[in-house]
């Protein structure tokens, strides 16, 4: 569907739960107008929102105590299931609207004096007492793709919700680069050692405020030696006899269906 130049889209949300419009024919939209599609409380901060995918448009964003129920317009969705349901680009805005609204229930008082934080611009906020300003803050993440011939290396985390298997994975640590932090979580996750490490592709990760990079690497040396306070399994999988995938929205599965499209 294609929608006016300065079309106002209003990304509301209940905790985690995103509010989606029926369209019919089982397509699904963002509310859109000049006005919120739920009554909104004289407390509630809109934002506004700068979605470099919609440039041309106008993005708010707002939560609600309560889920909107029993609709014959609307009804709510898990931001993740969204994915599914969406045009990608209003997937895309809807994860930073969601990753705004989580900067600012989290940044409500200065981590300096303890005032309260107060809105200066859409992507900062500044004490009302010492003057201290804070910006959302990104958790970085690397994940790789490691490839033996025609093998990969997919892992079971503890954490992982399904019986699915992706890739290594963790978080930057301070004073590193990002193929150093690639070169140690896979030292510290599975014992290998790795070459050729080569950058793929980001991916903004909204669960709630991330950035994934993703890499591909080549195996050198070494037999699997799990962290197993992380991995509950993992191991070399031959590209034609492959377990449970990630699902598609992750770049785990960007970097699993590439490596598979290269035979």
């Amino acid at each position: 569907m294609k929608y006016a130049d300065n079309t106002t889209f209003w990304f509301v949300f209940c905790k985690s739960d995103l509010l989606l419009q029926r369209m019919g024919g089982g397509l699904y939209t963002i509310p859109t107008g000049d006005t919120p599609p739920t009554e909104v409380k004289p407390w509630t901060t809109i934002h506004q929102i700068d979605a470099p995918q919609m440039d041309t448009m106008h993005v708010k964003a707002y939560t609600i105590d309560a889920p909107v129920t029993e609709s014959p317009t609307f009804e709510m969705c898990g931001l993740r299931a969204s994915y599914y349901k969406l045009p990608r680009v209003l997937y895309l805005a809807a994860g930073k609207c969601q990753e705004i609204i989580y900067w600012d229930q989290n940044t409500r008082f200065c981590g300096v004096c303890g005032a309260p934080m107060k809105l200066h611009t859409n992507i900062s906020k500044r004490c009302e007492h010492c003057g201290k300003e804070v910006w959302p803050q990104l958790a970085t993440a690397v994940i790789v793709l490691i490839h033996r011939g025609d093998e990969v290396l997919l892992v079971h985390a503890n954490n992982f919700k399904r019986n699915f298997f992706g890739l290594v994975a963790g978080f930057v640590e301070t004073g590193e680069t990002l193929e150093e932090a690639v070169v140690r979580e896979v030292s510290e996750e599975v014992g290998i050692t790795i070459q050729n490490i080569r950058y793929f592709a980001s991916q903004p990760w909204p669960y709630p405020s991330g950035l994934m990079v993703g890499f591909t690497a080549e195996y050198v040396s070494g037999e699997i030696k799990l962290q197993r306070s992380e991995l509950a399994a993992g191991g070399w999988y031959h590209k034609d006899h492959l377990p449970e995938l990630p699902e598609k929205l992750s770049i785990a599965r960007q970097l699993i269906d590439h490596w598979l499209e290269s035979f």
